[in-house]
């Protein structure tokens, strides 16, 4: 890939060339919300009480370099994994058998699970799904060989909250606005061109996918005007990320939408005899609006539901009228053993739910391989390599956990299990690093500048709605396309890579034949 194709990208700043590219980086990413809320540790709150305060988001000051044709794939395959995903969470009988493994042995899975059969017993009252998600991917070089080909694998995939759809698209217009404004030296422009930037149109179509939710809600069963309600914690942090996507489905679809902290549901929403959902703003107690979609960008946690409350209000919001993104469903077909079952070498399952040979064979090398932990032949095989310090330095161990900072990597992984009883064990995965090849760039967080050896991720977003199946129907899809694209970016020497959890810095591509 980059080296030693590409040694010199990018190039050294001077000290005026420095200053002119990070006072236009500042000041275009706070005018254009490429923003979060600061760290405590960087702004305490004894100097911003009020939490009103933002910063600009973490963010490279060049494009990174990614292999054209790895970027291309990647884009290409993702409404194959919209549909998928979109199919195992519409097939209950073949998730069951999944999560009950889990359930023993992970209380957060097994609580999902059980607000799933509770809704189920009373009956569900909304067949339709919209899944906002994202698929992330590595580009993987082979180091033990002298001329290693390039690939593209996949990390996760994510079913809930996935976020970043905002900003992505702020800082591929950042990174082509400071090349217009000749913010990067000359000796960039050989490989920084325009032609090779990729834009992201991942707000507006994220956005797209919650009107088309919207829309396919259909006519209000009350006389209140309609909304979608964004689900969301509080405080946030990234509260900016989620209003890219509410402006932009306001001023591309006409759709008001409003934000309830997950903590407030049972205050300020209620249920109609018809299990209509209804929703009353704090701000405007007189008034009340019809909720066509909950969108989580909270609840996807254990630490989202420290109260009974919480776990009382996704059942109330699980069996209301409401489309849901996601359903608990879809939100459970996002665990890492879902992943493993799929991906684990000579596994039969991908093929039925993608049966058309050269999708699954396309989503199929997309694929590392991935263990499990239990007292499968698979499993025992797995333990021997998890537990030996030698053999674990090429794995990572996964739990079923979105959010980041979640993962034990490499030499960790055994005796982090032997902290662990072994019932625990199956609870986790664990998955074949990926080595991408390291490049170079810049990273500017909480105001300071660090430069060194980077990895990228690239997340590839999709949207999917469908409509759930009963009996011997299997339900159907019913919109499905991809959504844009986040490139994440941190220190070669960093495991993790989630920008929120502090890892990553947002990024974009400038696309190289590799």
């Amino acid at each position: 890939m980059v080296p030693p194709l590409y040694p010199d990208y990018p190039p050294e700043l001077s000290s005026a060339q420095e200053q002119y590219l990070l006072s236009n980086l500042k000041d275009w990413s706070i005018a254009h919300g490429l923003a979060v809320r600061p760290a405590p540790s960087f702004v305490p709150t004894s100097q911003d009480p009020s939490g009103a305060l933002a910063t600009t988001a973490p963010v490279t000051l060049f494009p990174s370099l990614f292999p054209r044709a790895c970027f291309e794939e990647a884009l290409a395959i993702q409404k194959a994994y919209n549909e998928l995903y979109s199919a195992i969470a519409r097939d209950e009988e073949w998730l069951q058998a999944i999560v009950e493994e889990l359930i023993g042995i992970d209380d957060f899975v097994g609580k999902l699970w059980q607000t799933h059969l509770e809704v189920k017993r009373e009956g569900y009252v909304q067949d339709l799904s919209l899944g906002l998600f994202r698929s992330d991917y590595m580009v993987h070089s082979e180091p033990s060989t002298a001329s290693p080909s390039i690939g593209l694998k996949q990390v996760e995939f994510n079913t809930i909250a996935s976020s970043f759809g905002g900003l992505s698209s702020q800082v591929s217009i950042l990174h082509n606005y400071l090349l217009t404004i000749d913010a990067y030296p000359v000796s960039a422009t050989t490989i920084l061109r325009k032609s090779s930037l990729a834009p992201s149109d991942s707000s507006s179509s994220l956005a797209k996918g919650l009107a088309a939710a919207h829309s396919a809600y259909g006519s209000p069963r009350t006389s209140h005007p309609m909304c979608v309600l964004f689900i969301v914690q509080d405080p946030e942090r990234n509260v900016f990320d989620q209003r890219h996507l509410e402006y932009a489905l306001l001023a591309e679809g006409g759709v008001r939408s409003f934000r309830l902290p997950f903590h407030r549901t049972l205050l300020d929403t209620r249920l109609e005899a018809d299990r209509t959902l209804v929703y009353v703003p704090p701000s405007i107690p007189s008034a009340a609006y019809e909720v066509t979609t909950v969108y989580f960008r909270a609840g996807y946690s254990p630490d989202d539901y420290p109260r009974t409350e919480d776990w009382r209000a996704r059942f109330h919001l699980e069996r209301s009228r409401a489309i849901k993104c996601p359903s608990i469903l879809t939100h459970l077909a996002g665990c890492k053993k879902i992943q493993q079952v799929l991906a684990t070498p000579h596994s039969p399952h991908l093929k039925q739910f993608l049966p058309e040979d050269n999708v699954a064979s396309r989503v199929l090398a997309t694929f590392a391989p991935i263990y499990p932990l239990d007292e499968s032949q698979a499993g025992i095989e797995a333990r021997k390599l998890a537990t030996d310090p030698e053999s674990a330095s090429r794995y990572v161990l996964k739990p079923q956990r979105e959010g980041g900072g979640n993962n034990i990597y490499r030499k960790a992984i055994p005796l982090f299990l032997e902290s662990l009883p072994e019932k625990s064990w199956p609870a986790y995965i664990l998955m074949e690093m990926i080595e991408p090849p390291v490049l170079k760039n810049a990273i500017l967080r909480n105001g300071e500048v660090q430069r060194g050896g980077v990895i990228g991720e690239l997340g590839v977003y999709g949207v999917c709605l469908w409509r759930n199946g009963s009996g011997g129907d299997a339900g159907e899809v019913l919109q499905n396309w991809e959504a844009g694209y986040l490139l994440r970016t941190k220190g070669n020497q960093s495991e993790e890579g989630g920008v929120a959890a502090g890892f990553g810095a947002v990024d974009s591509c400038c696309l190289v034949d590799a």
